[in-house]
């Protein structure tokens, strides 16, 4: 077991119920306006509710940012290749996916699902060896997003061939590659890769790459974080899917 503080991320677990939620915490004195959605999300939901003092939720929690709001949980359960080549199959947009490589920060890898939800993405896909993160430090900076958007662990990197046999282009993130992300076609069916901080895309994942983009920059950073990367790269996924604007 494990546990999601804040309202925020409470909330949108009970309401995407894609996990086990064995009961919310609240502290005693916590104000109606900041309580009532969370026990009527969970009374709507049979989760059943406990009343504790603040200090209980203080020793359990990893901060002093629950804001009086806790809930015990169940870990995510994560989609196999299998699962997300079933979604892709039956879905009828054209798919947005990120994989990424070498992720080091619980934190980094929460803010990146919540930017990737925010652009669109249909699923993030990391690695099984990789995934060794903390849940509770990711639901925190994911802000409530890793319980909508479908977290893929898989264990070969043939997953990607497979997808590309659905039409899917799979695209790496290359810091000078000569294209780039601005005169790259992210409308289609596309798989992004971002390698880690360390170490970038690892050989398998490039061999499999159908092109390769880079993030062009003007200062003399030589890199980004990942999460920014990936902010960066899905918002421009995200841009090129809008509808053209009307001329004003």
């Amino acid at each position: 077991m494990l546990h999601l503080e804040g309202k925020v991320n409470v909330l949108a677990a009970i309401e995407a119920r894609r996990r086990r939620i064995q009961v919310v915490l609240v502290k005693h004195d916590l104000a109606a306006d900041k309580s009532d959605e969370v026990l009527r999300a969970a009374e709507a939901a049979n989760v059943p509710v406990k009343r504790v003092a603040g200090a209980e939720l203080n020793a359990m929690a990893h901060g002093i940012s629950h804001g009086g709001v806790m809930a015990i949980v169940m870990p995510m359960e994560r989609w196999t290749g299998e699962h997300l080549l079933n979604h892709l199959r039956e879905s009828s947009k054209p798919p947005l996916l990120l994989m990424l490589e070498g992720v080091d920060d619980a934190r980094n890898l929460g803010f990146t699902i919540r930017t990737a939800e925010a652009c669109g993405c249909d699923a993030l896909m990391i690695k099984k060896h990789l995934w060794d993160f903390d849940e509770t430090e990711v639901a925190r900076a994911s802000s409530g997003a890793i319980e909508r958007l479908p977290m893929v662990q898989f264990d070969q990197i043939e997953l990607l061939n497979d997808l590309k046999k659905l039409g899917i282009r799979v695209v790496g993130c290359l810091a000078g590659a000569r294209r780039t992300i601005f005169n790259t076609n992210l409308k289609r069916p596309t798989l992004l890769m971002i390698g880690g901080e360390k170490r970038g895309l690892s050989g398998a994942a490039r061999q499999i790459a159908d092109r390769f983009v880079t993030i062009p920059s003007v200062g003399g950073a030589s890199s980004l974080s990942l999460s920014h990367a990936g902010a960066i790269v899905m918002g421009e996924a995200l841009r090129q899917r809008q509808p053209k604007p009307l001329d004003v």
